[in-house]
């Protein structure tokens, strides 16, 4: 009667190795689907259309960006985005990519910020915001993240990012941190970064802009973390609010020494 037993044991036991072998499959399966259409990423027709954005003469003064400083001095575009967010002294707060160039455009071409801001993701300035922000991005690809924390403002930012990220509330007391603040979590047969620490935080925060396959747009951080807050139940914080940017510091931070792979492209 042992015979049998041992079999038993051995099927039992062939079952509880199945659902690690099938997590492992999905994420191999998922990472092999986005190395295959890496080539082809329409990311890179953002990309071409934000160099563009970036020389054309535009808005009521019919200026070009070249003159705008992301950090590193005046039309230096290499290594900002992964020095990004970070404290300016001309508009005396912590800005990343997409505040800071629309700060850009209203000082240097005359646009108005607050309409940009108001305006829905994907139309008009907003869609030329994440070109322009998708080019910048691709011109540090491959560079690691470098944030600073030297300012009182940029530290100040951290802590307030680090208690967004863990702070829950909603319909379903969910926070940043119930998906993104543990090791080997997924959803829907992805991978979840734990975004406290790397290379989960470089390798999350690291990927924005990105193209989304499921819905055929390009989305920089600003979109992915109203997203987020979407689907937290949250409402949908303000364009460019302190919340976002706080969230993107403390990403940011964390994923310290990470390579940036943005533009990259998503499920």
């Amino acid at each position: 009667m042992k015979f049998p037993n041992l079999l038993l044991g051995a099927l039992l036991a062939s079952l509880a190795a199945l659902p690690a072998w099938a997590q492992k499959s999905a994420a191999d399966g998922i990472a092999e689907y986005r190395a295959m259409l890496q080539d082809g990423n329409p990311a890179d027709l953002f990309e071409a259309k934000g160099e563009d954005l970036w020389k054309q003469l535009r808005g009521p003064k019919k200026a070009s960006l070249e003159q705008c400083d992301l950090g590193k001095g005046q039309g230096v575009v290499k290594g900002a985005f992964v020095e990004l967010p970070r404290y300016f002294a001309d508009t005396a707060r912590v800005q990343d990519l997409e505040t800071r160039l629309v700060t850009c455009m209203e000082t240097l071409q005359g646009f108005n910020a607050a309409e940009i801001a108001n305006t829905p993701f994907g139309k008009g300035e907003q869609n030329n915001l994440t070109a322009l922000a998708t080019w910048i991005a691709a011109e540090s690809k491959g560079m690691k993240f470098n944030l600073s924390q030297a300012h009182a403002q940029e530290r100040l930012m951290y802590e307030v990012g680090k208690r967004l990220f863990f702070a829950r509330g909603g319909p379903h007391d969910f926070s940043c941190s119930t998906c993104h603040g543990a090791d080997d979590k997924r959803i829907r047969l992805q991978d979840l970064p734990n975004l406290t620490k790397n290379p989960g935080a470089g390798n999350g925060f690291g990927a924005w802009p990105a193209y989304r396959v499921s819905n055929g747009q390009m989305w920089g951080m600003q979109l992915r973390l109203n997203d987020c807050y979407r689907q937290q139940r949250f409402p949908a914080p303000l364009f460019g609010s302190d919340a976002t940017i706080a969230l993107a510091v403390y990403m940011g931070v964390n994923g310290k020494g990470g390579e940036t792979t943005a533009p990259a492209i998503k499920r």
